[in-house]
């Protein structure tokens, strides 16, 4: 069997340990801002609000840019750096505008690095390894989501430490981060994924594939109907499940994310991307029916459960189709669409969720989701085998 390069497992670390020293500080972030700093739930909306928009442009910024220079080191190596840096101040923030500030920081070094670094897996992969290696790095990012708040629960719970002393620790993986990008993170001969026919101007997006542009409105129509999974956590515990169990749900969901990431990909280079990619959504519409529907705790962690393979199925999946459909030197452009319109697209698609939650009812809003998510399977463009997967 064919190996993963040595960039691809560097590639993947880098994501554990990020997500890593991400995953100490989220989860705790609201609870730091209403008991330590006094700031309600409209202050988070605010914060991460701000921080997630500017990550979504910035990724599409950095992309063309990456490109443009025809570099990906440095973006991946500033992106890291200043994340790293940042994150941890949260510990000695007094204020909330302080806490927005170094979250916006952060989302800046993920907007920066994000791109550049999904066009550098496209360009160290070989092409019928690609799906596998992006289910890899997919695979190693959710490991680090476990890991992160199960160290934070033991700093907290075992060794008795404060919130504040817990963010300040983030800084020792982020430091980890940081060396290993350094180390082995290469500058790749060539960052143009395959020739389609000779270089494109990067005037916009008129000079993307046609196909790409197609795949990329069924994604956004998708995330429309792919509100946050605080909606299913809010489910969850209408249904009766106990906090402290949902916590524990979290991570457990994140193990099957990590494992079915991992295989969706390399199913995805054997089976096709537009195949598996509708699998997850239907799987998704399916997973969203039984919420609005499904009566009973143990039945809904279950389905809970079953959810994570949605990601498997998807996520992994989309990335390398973007990468099939990249045309020379476009890569770091076409990751830099994907993410930036996507990550926009989320934002109306949690309030139209709340919003018909609060009007209609729960079984509504998950059944708009399910039926948004069906209809955008339908418009996935067809694969040519011969030019993505082969």
């Amino acid at each position: 069997m064919i190996r993963l390069p040595r960039t691809i497992w560097a590639l993947g670390l880098i994501s554990f340990f990020n997500d890593f020293a991400s995953e100490m500080i989220y989860p705790l972030l609201p609870v730091f801002l209403s008991v330590s700093l006094g700031a309600g739930a409209a202050v988070l909306g605010i914060v991460e609000g701000i921080a997630e928009s500017a990550s979504s442009i910035l990724k599409l910024v950095f992309g063309r840019l990456s490109d443009r220079l025809q570099k990906v080191r440095p973006f991946i190596l500033g992106g890291y750096g200043l994340s790293g840096f940042v994150r941890p101040l949260i510990g000695i923030a007094v204020s909330w505008p302080v806490v927005m500030v170094v979250r916006f920081a952060d989302r800046v070094g993920k907007g920066m690095r994000t791109s550049p670094r999904d066009a550098l897996i496209a360009s160290a992969a070989p092409l019928e390894l690609r799906g596998r290696a992006y289910g890899f790095h997919r695979a190693m990012d959710h490991a680090g989501a476990v890991a992160g708040p199960l160290a934070a629960a033991l700093l907290l719970s075992v060794f008795g430490m404060e919130i504040r002393q817990v963010f300040l620790l983030a800084a020792v993986p982020a430091v980890l981060v940081f060396l290993l990008v350094i180390l082995w993170v290469k500058e790749p001969a060539r960052v143009e994924v395959q020739d389609t026919g000779g270089q494109i101007s990067l005037t916009g997006w008129k000079s993307l594939d046609h196909d790409y542009r197609r795949l990329l409105f069924a994604l956004v129509i998708f995330t429309l109907g792919n509100s946050t999974d605080a909606f299913i956590l809010l489910r969850l515990s209408h249904a009766g499940v106990p906090a402290a169990f949902i916590a524990v749900l979290w991570s457990l969901h994140h193990v099957v994310k990590s494992v079915s990431t991992y295989f969706g990909g390399r199913l995805s280079d054997r089976l096709g991307r537009r195949r598996l990619i509708r699998s997850g959504w239907l799987l998704y519409s399916l997973v969203y029916l039984c919420f609005a529907f499904l009566p009973g705790t143990t039945p809904l962690i279950i389905v809970f459960l079953v959810y994570g393979v949605y990601y498997g199925l998807a996520e992994p999946c989309e990335k390398a189709w973007v990468a099939d459909l990249a045309r020379t030197g476009q890569c770091g452009t076409a990751f830099g669409y994907y993410h930036g319109v996507v990550g926009l697209a989320a934002l109306p698609a949690s309030i139209l969720f709340g919003w018909i939650w609060h009007i209609w009812g729960m079984a509504f809003a998950f059944s708009t989701g399910a039926i948004i998510a069906l209809a955008a399977s339908l418009l996935l463009p067809a694969e040519y085998r011969g030019r993505a997967i082969a």
